[in-house]
C-alpha cells in the first residue's frame, strides 16, 4: 500500500474503501509512522496543530440497569465504582467552572442509566441554561437513550452535541449488551441530530472484536455522519465480565485511530477517550497525529494522567491546545 496515495485520495474525497481499510489494521510494524503520516494529512487539513481538551462529569454514578460486559457503573455486577445519585444544578454548573479553568473546549455531563428521568432530563436542560449563561463552552450530554422529544429539549436548554457511543459493530454487540440493541443507539444518535445537535459517538477497541468489527464501526460512523469520535480503549476493570481480556496493544491502537480518522475524514473531532494512558503508554504522543482532540481529568470511573501532563504532552508533540475566550 502506497501510504501517501492513500491519504491523497481521501483528500480528493474518495471514501476509504473496505480493503483498504483492512491494509491499514493488517500493516507491518515498520510502516506504523507511514500509516500514521497518512492520517496526519487529512487529521491536519480538518483540525490544523490544534487538539481540543474536552472534560467529562459523572453526573450520576453506578445503579445502571443496564448489562454492558465492560462497565463497573452497571448494578449487575461487583465492582468499585462509586455509587451516588444525580448531582445538582449547581454541581453542574460548578463542574463547568472547573472545565474552563483546565482549559477544556467541550464539558460533558453524564449520568449512568438506561435513559433520563423527567427530573434528570429537567436538571440537565437547568444546568445547560445556567452554564451558557456564564461560560463560553461547548456542551455536551450523555443520558442514555433518547428519544425525539428529550433530545428537543436538550437543544433548547443549549446543549451542542449529545454523547451516545455504539461501542462496536452491529454484529458485535449482542456480546457487549443484551438489555438493549444496536439499533437502539443507531435511534438515539439520529434522535439528537434531528433535534439539531451534534453527535459524539464513538467505541472502545479491545472488547474481543475482529478487525472487521473496527471497520464496521468506523464506516457506520462515517454512514451516520457523526461529527465527534472518541474512541475508548478497553482497560479491563475488577468485576465485569470482562475483567481478564487481554488489552490491546499500543501499535494497534494506533492503526485503529489512523483508520477511524482515513474512514470519516469531516468528523470535526477525533477523541482519545478512556485507556489512552495505559494502552498507548510512551506511544500517546504519536496518537495525536490522527486525534486532534482529548478527554483530560479521567473517565467517569477512572482517572487520567492529569490536565497539566496532558498540556505538556501536547506541547511537547508539536501540537498546541485550543482556547476558548471566557
Amino acid at each position: 500500500m502506497e501510504w501517501n496515495e492513500l491519504a491523497g485520495r481521501v483528500l480528493a474525497g474518495q471514501d476509504l474503501t473496505n480493503d483498504e481499510a483492512h491494509a491499514i489494521l493488517d500493516s507491518p510494524d515498520a510502516e506504523l509512522l507511514e500509516v500514521l503520516q497518512a492520517a496526519f494529512q487529512v487529521r491536519k487539513r480538518q483540525a490544523g496543530m490544534g487538539v481540543r481538551v474536552h472534560v467529562l462529569q459523572n453526573a450520576k454514578s453506578g445503579a445502571c440497569p443496564e448489562d454492558c460486559t465492560f462497565c463497573t457503573q452497571s448494578v449487575q455486577y461487583q465492582t468499585d465504582a462509586a455509587i451516588y445519585p444525580r448531582q445538582s444544578v449547581d454541581d453542574l454548573v460548578e463542574g463547568a467552572r472547573q472545565a474552563v479553568k483546565m482549559g477544556a473546549v467541550t464539558y460533558c455531563m453524564v449520568t449512568a442509566t438506561r435513559s433520563p428521568s423527567s427530573s434528570d432530563l429537567e436538571t440537565m436542560c437547568r444546568a445547560a441554561t445556567a452554564i451558557k449563561k456564564n461560560y463560553n463552552i461547548k456542551l455536551c450530554a450523555s443520558l442514555g437513550l433518547l428519544n425525539s422529544r428529550e433530545a428537543q429539549s436538550l437543544a433548547q436548554a443549549g446543549v451542542d452535541r449529545y454523547n451516545h457511543n455504539l461501542e462496536t459493530s452491529a454484529s458485535h454487540f449482542p456480546q457487549v449488551c443484551s438489555t438493549h440493541s444496536f439499533g437502539d443507539r443507531v435511534a438515539t444518535v439520529k434522535a439528537a441530530r434531528g433535534a439539531g445537535m451534534e453527535a459524539c459517538c464513538g467505541g472502545i477497541m479491545g472488547m474481543g472484536e475482529s478487525p472487521k468489527d473496527r471497520i464496521d464501526l468506523a464506516f457506520t460512523l462515517r454512514e451516520l455522519d457523526v461529527e465527534s469520535i472518541p474512541i475508548n480503549f478497553l482497560d479491563p476493570r475488577p468485576g465485569t465480565p470482562m475483567a481478564s481480556v487481554e488489552r490491546v496493544s499500543p501499535r494497534d491502537a494506533l492503526r485503529t485511530l489512523a483508520l477511524v480518522r482515513l474512514a470519516n475524514p469531516k468528523a470535526i473531532d477525533i477523541r482519545l477517550a478512556g485507556g489512552r494512558e495505559i494502552v498507548l503508554g510512551p506511544l500517546q504522543p504519536l496518537a495525536l497525529f490522527a486525534a486532534n482532540s482529548i478527554f483530560t481529568n479521567g473517565y467517569l470511573t477512572t482517572s487520567g494522567q492529569g490536565p497539566s501532563a496532558d498540556l505538556s504532552m501536547i506541547r511537547a508533540a508539536g501540537f498546541e491546545a485550543e482556547v476558548l475566550e471566557n
